[in-house]
Order: structure tokens, then C-alpha cells, then sequence
């Protein structure tokens, strides 16, 4: 016999918790110095500001996609050139992440999606993916930001 699974989590949490590693990266964004933003890099990663527009990439342009049903390719987003651009665009887009969310229903997080007309997942497995992939540039920005004597931002505070 089939049973359904009890919800762990609500949206409004998911939603909250997706935030709260948005507002811990922002802070990621601020602590780099300018030239170290666009420049610095190790071991042949991408500089943070690239990290940085594959994220912008994604997080709000895909959860668009989803509530739209749209799936055209990936795209990147314009060219940025001054850090004070980059916050100014993760404002926008964490405010069209709060406009988007508000547009899925509860059964839309089981529905599979064809994100970027390439990656065919539940809606919920797309999100948590979005998170991930920040948490792992982050990840790569804290360790920048050591090599550059800079202390990061605790992971927890979000």
C-alpha cells in the first residue's frame, strides 16, 4: 500500500531558507575587494564575478521559466562591469524570486519541468539545485576571500 509522505518542509520556508543563503552570498559579494572581484582566482577557477553571473543566470531567470512553462535555453546576463552593478542586479533578482514564488502552487513543486529546454526534474529538484549551485560558488568565494586575508562571513548567519 502507497502512502503519502509528510511534508518536511512548507514553501514559505523553502523560500525563506533559499533567502537567507541569497543574503549570505550578497554579503560574500560585498567583502571582495573591486579589482579582486573581476581578477582573483585559484587554480584556474573563475574569478568571483563570473561565479557571480552564473548565478544571476539562473536563480531568478530559471524560477520564471518554471512558473511560465517556458523552457528556452540558458542564457547569460548582460555584462557587468562594476561590483555595485552586481549587488544592484542580486536586489532585483532576489525581489523577482519573492514575485515568481508567489505564482506556485503546492502541486507545482512535483511537476517535472524541462528547465532550460535541457534539465527534465520535478520543479522542487530545479530549486534545489539553484541553492546548491550557490552554496557551492560561495563555497569558492570563501576560500578567495581567506587567500586574500579577508575574513568570511559566518555560513550559519544567514
Amino acid at each position: 500500500m502507497k502512502t503519502l509522505a509528510a511534508q518536511v518542509i512548507t514553501p514559505e520556508d523553502l523560500l525563506k531558507h533559499w533567502q537567507g543563503h541569497r543574503a549570505l552570498t550578497r554579503r560574500v559579494i560585498e567583502l571582495f575587494p573591486e579589482k579582486d572581484f573581476f581578477e582573483f582566482s585559484i587554480g584556474g577557477m573563475r574569478p568571483f564575478s563570473k561565479l557571480t553571473d552564473e548565478l544571476l543566470a539562473i536563480a531568478s531567470p530559471a524560477l520564471k521559466s518554471i512558473v511560465n512553462r517556458d523552457s528556452q535555453p540558458y542564457t547569460e546576463t548582460e555584462k557587468l562591469i562594476f561590483k555595485t552593478q552586481y549587488l544592484e542586479k542580486w536586489d532585483e533578482a532576489t525581489a523577482e524570486i519573492n514575485q515568481y514564488w508567489e505564482k506556485l502552487t503546492i502541486e507545482d513543486f512535483n511537476e517535472t519541468f524541462k528547465l532550460f529546454g535541457q534539465y527534465e526534474f520535478p520543479i522542487i529538484q530545479n530549486i534545489f539545485y539553484f541553492i546548491d549551485n550557490e552554496v557551492h560558488h560561495r563555497g569558492q568565494g570563501y576560500v578567495y576571500l581567506r587567500a586574500l586575508g579577508i575574513e568570511p562571513p559566518f555560513f550559519w548567519e544567514r
